[in-house]
């Protein structure tokens, strides 16, 4: 509870230096993800369970796509990233950040009332580091700034590492010290490193924990960060459970047809995408009745 204590001060006095940004109150946060069937966050950020989570490691983009553009959510997969670990996926709760490009009259009104409200002058994305959840992915929009759009280094990323555990790191936007961040063994998606520390005279943190735009996506916070080797897909947590169960199927599909076309008996037409023989079909149908139990 002290961790989201410091969040809702730091979301009430922090930002351009440390300066006033946007988020949304615990009562926007449910209206805006009013579908959500889990548990929350005290703030109210959508909490997935832990067991869904790690079921989400099996899930493959594929897997996805098969639910969610079918449900209305079309624009939620984003590509074209720069990967560290891309042999592991990333699964996590999205705790999202949004910069923009520095606007003086902005900025100054923000660092006068964190001045007035005796704010320490803490760089504002350290902040957000530091109230990190254990299954956190940290979700930062910097509109694809590389050159003092960094950030985090090696220092910031172990922090990172250290506090969502399974979690990782999603930026649109740049990092830096690559070799020093490596061997965290943590998955990071980023479109591109710079020596260049973050520059608060080029950028400004203008939100905690609302939308933000990922690529092509839309992201919320509590949406379920996956990431393979493909891309990232943003998963509202109320579809979580419909695209597990989904998948669930498909694998045994997938068991069954490569099970059978390894025997080269059958031509890809035979079996793929649905057995064509009737008896082969209800072999299928009794396969996946007894691995599925349903």
């Amino acid at each position: 509870m002290k961790q989201f204590c410091l969040l809702a001060l730091f979301v009430a006095t922090s930002a351009g230096a440390g300066a006033q940004v946007f988020t949304l109150t615990r009562e926007q946060m449910i209206k805006y993800t009013a579908a959500n069937p889990f548990e929350r966050f005290p703030d109210g950020r959508p909490k997935a369970p832990d067991d869904l989570l790690k079921k989400a490691y099996d899930l493959s983009a594929e897997e996805i796509f098969a639910v969610l553009p079918g449900r209305g959510f079309r624009q939620q997969y984003a590509d074209g990233w720069q990967i560290m670990h891309p042999e592991k996926k990333l699964v996590g709760r999205a705790v999202t950040v949004q910069f923009m490009p520095m606007r003086p009259d902005i900025a100054d009104v923000m660092t006068a009332e964190a001045k007035a409200k005796g704010v320490q002058m803490i760089a504002p994305h350290q902040r957000v580091i530091d109230v990190l959840q254990p299954g956190d992915v940290l979700v930062v929009d910097l509109f694809g700034e590389i050159e003092g759009g960094t950030i985090v280094g090696d220092n910031l990323a172990t922090a990172i590492q250290v506090a969502t555990k399974t979690g990782g790191l999603v930026v649109d936007g740049g990092i830096r010290d690559v070799d020093g961040i490596f061997p965290l063994n943590m998955p990071v998606y980023y479109r591109g490193a710079h020596p260049t520390f973050l520059n608060y005279q080029k950028v400004m943190l203008t939100g905690v924990n609302i939308p933000v735009k990922i690529g092509a996506a839309t992201v919320m916070p509590g949406d379920i960060v996956f990431g393979d080797r493909e891309g990232l897909y943003f998963i509202p947590p109320h579809l979580l459970k419909e695209v597990l169960d989904r998948a669930e199927e498909t694998h045994v599909h997938d068991e069954w047809t490569k099970m059978k076309l390894e025997t080269g008996k059958y031509k890809s037409s035979d079996i793929y995408s649905s057995p064509r023989d009737p008896a082969l079909k209800k072999e299928y149908e009794e396969y996946k009745r007894q691995k599925l139990g349903r």
